[in-house]
């Protein structure tokens, strides 16, 4: 298997809101559908949204129920049966979870792009994979309710899950969090979406949630195209810029004369 192509110094595209999109532009570009994770809601893309938008993108980003892999991959299903042509699936964290789970069934779905992202590979779990170390910073102190369903401890969701996120509106997100039943941890993967899409992978290099060598070994299996930030888990949050230009380089790569099969 080839290294994924790493892209490691800053991009440097314009992609200010304000640049404006014309009518027949905004009709050659995919859809976007953003799958937000656990502990977080589809809020958390909002800024991503705003500059997708102002580039002329068709973006949904629903909620997710965070009930089952099971729910939240028929929740995904749902959505993409309304996109009216071709669509990017880009997941944060969990949500990368959601997005591999697709599996081999994933219709006008033409590229996947994963932001600080879990992309187990068939017969694995998130259980079997978090057990093989210690709990990162950020779940040192989760918790079970007695519905089954599992929460971050506040401090270390301000001070580990968003940590370069200003306290403020750290606390906001905190506030807001959707707890992940325990049971999504036993789910063993199917055959992963990503073994026949291409696929794109922002590595948060600060995360102290998920590991960043972690997030470079999912991407090297992918045969992914990545980009690695000094970011937190919440990159879509704190480093919105970068997270719009890899989204930006997968719809690229998707609509390019090269990728496009002929009839």
């Amino acid at each position: 298997m080839s290294d994924p192509t790493v892209i490691t110094q800053p991009w440097t595209a314009d992609l200010r809101p304000e640049v404006q999109t014309t009518k027949s532009d905004a009709s050659a570009r995919p859809n976007i559908v953003l799958v937000h994770g656990a502990w977080a809601d589809g809020s958390s893309w909002a800024a991503v949204i705003e500059q997708l938008q102002a580039r002329g993108y068709k973006v949904t980003a629903p909620q997710f129920p965070l009930t089952s892999l099971k729910d939240d991959v028929a929740r995904l299903r749902h959505v993409l049966s309304l996109q009216d042509g071709p669509t990017i699936v880009a997941g944060h964290s969990y949500g990368g979870q959601i997005l591999t789970a697709l599996g081999t069934d994933a219709p006008n779905v033409v590229a996947l792009v994963y932001i600080a992202a879990f992309g187990l590979d068939e017969g694995e779990s998130l259980g079997a994979l978090l057990s093989q170390g210690p709990p990162t910073p950020a779940l040192v102190h989760k918790f079970v309710d007695r519905r089954g369903f599992i929460w971050l401890a506040e401090e270390d969701f301000v001070n580990h899950f968003a940590a370069d996120v200003d306290r403020v509106r750290a606390e906001v997100m905190y506030a807001v969090q959707q707890p992940l039943a325990a049971t999504t941890f036993d789910d063993v993967m199917g055959v992963p979406a990503w073994k026949s899409l291409p696929t794109w992978y922002l590595v948060a290099t600060d995360d102290e949630a998920i590991p960043p060598d972690a997030e470079r070994l999912f991407a090297k299996r992918m045969q992914a195209t990545v980009v690695e930030i000094p970011s937190s888990h919440v990159p879509m949050v704190s480093h919105p810029d970068d997270v719009v230009r890899l989204a930006e380089a997968a719809a690229e790569a998707v609509i390019a004369p090269s990728f496009v099969t002929a009839p």
